[in-house]
């Protein structure tokens, strides 16, 4: 019996090294993700260069510019690793919204929560950032440590302020408190944003003409997408820190939850997710990753530069 099973076992393994609709078996690796990755691009670069081959649609056109750009960067053409790409967002960063809003916070763990959501926030703003221009390590470093005070320093002193105001009922003040993060939240973010790519304000970034060629440098460019990106960060967090606290106040009231407490954890996981999977969405299309802008509004030498009236750049995500 166990000569039959080692036979089977071997014809298998045969059976998958002499398929052609398989790369080599790596153990714990992704089966198709490189290798369509790397065909979605070879499809786009034959695109590019009038050489697609006959039959190719536009559906499949569509779907390889789709897993290119969720997966490399479009200035470095380099991988992001995967908890800072956008397509990893949600998964990646709903626990920590879990964390930020449970109820009854100690010092230590609101300190712990915000220090973990900028961390976070601070890799993901520099896995995505506009790389047209090399960005020192200092930078990173800046924007990392402005975010975690600034977000530590409004989050305990919104608490304080909220438990020593003797107006508010002990219910009124754990409805207040759940609200806390999202001002912290948002000005951290904004913080992030500018302090890590305040190099992009003084060197400006590359814009584009029409046909993908260099035009020039522009600071003005800059102080859009930067901009463009802070208004992103302060509109991601809104759903998603003040739509949880209002809908678990309703649905704390309710006999379940009242019956079953050790519901709460898990509903206010479904919850978060339900509003980060709406936030997230919503934030990145206010603003176009590949930002357009007319060349009347950029320096003299931009519009000189170039016959095009709009020139496009990365404003980063």
């Amino acid at each position: 019996m166990a000569d039959t099973a080692t036979t089977a076992s071997a014809a298998a393994a045969s059976a998958a090294n002499t398929s052609t609709d398989a790369p080599p078996f790596q153990l714990g690796k992704p089966r198709f993700q490189q290798r369509r990755l790397r065909e979605a691009v070879q499809l786009l670069e034959d695109y590019k260069h009038g050489t697609l081959r006959p039959g190719v649609t536009n559906e499949q056109l569509w779907s390889a510019q789709k897993i290119k750009q969720a997966i490399l960067h479009p200035d470095t053409n380099e991988k992001i690793f995967m908890p800072f790409r956008m397509s990893g967002y949600i998964p990646f960063g709903t626990p920590i919204v879990v964390g930020l809003l449970l109820p009854n916070q100690t010092l230590a763990s609101t300190v712990f929560w915000q220090w973990l959501n900028q961390s976070h926030n601070a890799c993901v703003n520099y896995a995505n950032r506009n790389a047209t221009k090399p960005s020192p390590a200092s930078k990173f470093i800046q924007g990392y440590l402005g975010a975690v005070i600034s977000a530590v320093s409004i989050a305990v002193g919104l608490n304080v302020l909220v438990q020593k105001a003797n107006k508010f009922t002990p219910a009124t003040r754990l409805l207040v408190q759940r609200f806390v993060p999202f001002p912290a939240v948002a000005s951290a973010n904004i913080c992030n944003v500018v302090l890590m790519r305040y190099g992009e304000l003084e060197e400006g970034i590359d814009v584009l003409d029409g046909d993908g060629n260099l035009v020039g440098s522009s600071k003005i460019a800059a102080r859009h997408a930067l901009l463009e990106t802070a208004l992103t960060r302060v509109v991601l967090p809104m759903p998603i820190l003040v739509l949880p606290p209002i809908v678990m106040s309703m649905l704390e009231k309710t006999a379940l939850l009242q019956a079953r407490p050790r519901l709460l954890l898990p509903v206010q996981s479904l919850v978060c997710l339900a509003a980060f999977g709406l936030a997230l969405p919503l934030a990145i299309s206010l603003f176009p990753q590949m930002s357009e802008i007319e060349t009347s509004q950029l320096e003299p030498e931009i519009a000189q530069a170039t016959s095009s009236r709009t020139v496009v750049y990365n404003k980063g995500l």
